[in-house]
């Protein structure tokens, strides 16, 4: 069975949800091996077998937490050159994305971003599907150079446990000197805010120009389901809400069980980051707004009146 390599995406040894999901879909294809770097493998490992990783691929030198991706880039090219695997997967993050063009060059390999599925292609190879302008079209494609190289978005499996043994095999890189001149200097840890990881959230509570820049009926709305907090572009670029928790095509892709949509026009722009939500519910005062087209709930009237009253009501009924 040919090997699928999987970067792990990982804080310290927590792997993140993004990792089960590209492990899922590497069964699809073939056997999966997990490419673990930085600290911490050992706490992964666990999660790693749960999800079918029949390899832990672990470079854990002290250096390799100096660089940006330099050190991801060179152990991928390595295992890339001596194990000779049948595809590359990488979450779609910023980070992810820049690993995989690194990597597409440095190894002479064709280059597929956004897929949000891939599958065994008609003869050798793979085929990916991605969303495209907004998920108004549907693009199949495959790799045809080289080895593939596949950045897939977020929310685009459900993971699915399966047990793989999880053999840990050591991986010894050296930094190149071209590399060396991007350095961590200094670090600032990202402040806890006690809710969950946003394209992980099972409920995700977003807000739009209709806040007015006021997002505490939506922070607490979503306190009181333990849900993450979203905002729309408009509301970022308004600087009313950190770029970081965009929803939408140049933001982040959410799929939770439920997600609620604050002050929220609906742009195609922003339904392309959660239309696959399970169930959608919108509060927007206009009630000709686009978005209640795609909801399953819809509430007509002011977020600032309709959200507190629906956290008291929450509130008093979880006592």
């Amino acid at each position: 069975m040919s090997e699928i390599l999987v970067l792990v995406d990982h804080d310290d040894g927590a792997v993140r949800k993004t990792t089960t999901e590209l492990l899922t879909i590497a069964r699809r294809l073939g056997e999966p091996s997990a490419v673990y770097v930085g600290a911490g493998a050992e706490a992964a490992r666990e999660t790693l077998q749960a999800y079918g990783a029949a390899k832990v691929y672990v470079a854990d030198s002290p250096d390799m937490d100096e660089y940006l991706v330099a050190p991801k880039v060179e152990v991928l090219a390595q295992l890339m050159a001596s194990a000779s695997p049948a595809a590359v997967l990488i979450p779609s993050t910023p980070e992810g994305k820049d690993i995989a063009g690194r990597l597409a060059i440095r190894t002479d390999s064709g280059v597929i971003t956004d897929a949000v599925d891939a599958r065994p292609g008609g003869g050798e190879g793979l085929e990916t599907t991605q969303s495209v302008f907004a998920g108004g079209y549907t693009v199949e494609a495959r790799v045809t150079r080289g080895t593939p190289i596949v950045t897939v978005k977020p929310n685009s499996a459900t993971p699915e446990q399966a047990e793989g043994a999880a053999q840990v095999e050591s991986v010894s890189v050296t930094i190149p000197d071209s590399a060396r001149a991007t350095r961590i200097t200094d670090r600032q840890p990202r402040t806890k805010s006690g809710r969950p990881e946003l394209t992980e959230a099972a409920i995700v509570v977003s807000g739009g120009r209709g806040t007015g820049g006021d997002f505490a009926p939506v922070e607490a709305f979503a306190d009181s389901l333990g849900a993450a907090v979203g905002a729309s572009r408009a509301a970022v670029d308004s600087g009313w809400y950190p770029h970081a928790f965009q929803v939408g095509q140049t933001g982040k892709t959410v799929s939770p069980q439920l997600y609620v949509a604050a002050g929220i026009s609906g742009a195609i722009q922003h339904r392309a980051g959660m239309q696959t939500s399970k169930t959608i519910v919108a509060v927007n005062k206009d009630s000709d707004s686009p978005i209640f087209d795609l909801v399953d709930f819809g509430v007509v009237g002011d977020l600032h009146k309709i959200l507190p009253q629906a956290t008291e009501e929450i509130t008093r009924r979880k006592g």
